[in-house]
């Protein structure tokens, strides 16, 4: 039989667990600390709100923005779909960055809920909301050494456009569920997911979309009932977060109808987005790379597989719950896959 500890030893060995206890909530409390800490920062005052003013060929406007955190090595930056929603449905991010020590921001594009909306049409074009983006990027002081670019749906298109041009300034890219062809993307809504609705229901939506009888309460009860809450987001519409019926209810449907067009399947008519494909540059972009699809998305998950093996330095995140609000409907592996992309790119370990 062992003898006990004697009693010295063991009121050694307890002060030493003791020291390192409240060494480590010492260092817990003060990384939390860092990244409450707003004192140095210049949106202190409005709680991390900055209106931020881009020139456009049609004048200056003013873009509404929201820092959270306080990391120099982590930011990102969230790049809303639509084209023409905002930034409300990023919210439930709350409830996984700030735990991971992330900084992000908020942010409604040119025309979106809390930002100017101009009525000159011409503004609502790729380019002019690529040079948007890096004016925001200079005016937050992110840079290569910290600037995580997030971009999802048609967020999506605008980070690759960005990033095509702009990578120099990034340390990451991800792209969420988002195809890099809307040829592409259209094919695979007439082939794929069009027939998976009931024949009846597919019938009455291509006669009215045949014609052109987009605003009849007729087609929107018919998505709302069996294509959105099988692809965009998978709960009954009543079970909705609140965040998300705060996004549809405040989009811009001036600028989602002239690039994205008033059909949801795939782009109709003129929009200025229908022939948008950038699968033959995917090669060009050297810095890492996030893509992420959903297992019912309205994009084709194969082809977010396909991108990035396509990019020189790619991760494929899939969600196997998820649609096309993968955030929502497969949280918990989004933000999960996310947070370790960014963190594995921090660390260099990707």
């Amino acid at each position: 039989m062992k003898h006990p500890l004697p009693v010295k030893k063991l009121f050694s060995i307890m002060a030493l667990a003791l020291i390192l206890l409240f060494g480590a909530c010492r260092t817990e409390t003060g990384s939390t600390a860092r990244y409450l800490d707003y004192s140095q920062k210049k949106d202190r005052l409005s709680g991390g709100i900055r209106m931020i003013p881009v020139s456009t060929p049609k004048g200056t406007f003013n873009v509404w923005t929201k820092r959270v955190g306080n990391n120099p090595r982590m930011k990102v930056l969230l790049l809303h779909g639509g084209p023409g929603a905002n930034h409300a449905y990023f919210e439930c991010t709350d409830s996984y960055f700030p735990a991971a020590g992330i900084e992000y921001y908020y942010y409604d594009q040119l025309g979106s809920m809390n930002s100017d909306n101009p009525a000159d049409t011409s503004l609502w074009n790729i380019e002019r909301f690529v040079e948007e983006v890096e004016q925001v990027r200079q005016a937050l002081g992110l840079n290569k050494d910290n600037f995580y670019l997030l971009g999802h749906s048609w967020g999506g298109i605008l980070a690759m456009e960005y990033a095509l041009k702009y990578q120099q300034n990034l340390k990451g890219l991800i792209i969420s569920n988002m195809v890099s062809s809307i040829p592409q993307y259209m094919e695979y809504a007439e082939k794929v997911l069009g027939p998976q609705l009931p024949p009846e229901v597919l019938k009455e939506i291509k006669a009215l979309e045949k014609a052109g009888d987009y605003g009849n309460p007729r087609y929107l009860q018919l998505i709302e009932s069996y294509y959105y809450p099988e692809h965009v987001l998978r709960m009954p519409l009543a079970q909705w977060p609140e965040p998300v019926v705060r996004s549809f209810k405040y989009m811009n449907s001036q600028i989602y109808v002239m690039m994205q067009g008033p059909s949801e399947f795939g782009i109709a008519g003129d929009a200025t987005l229908k022939n948008w494909d950038r699968s033959k540059d995917l090669g060009k972009l050297t810095v890492p790379v996030l893509t992420i699809g959903g297992a019912y998305d309205t994009m084709d998950p194969k082809h977010m597989e396909w991108m990035a093996g396509e990019v020189q330095r790619g991760r494929y995140l899939f969600c196997s719950r998820g649609s096309h609000m993968s955030m929502y409907d497969d949280q918990e592996t989004y933000y999960r896959g996310l947070i370790r992309f960014i963190k594995d790119v921090d660390s260099g370990a990707f």
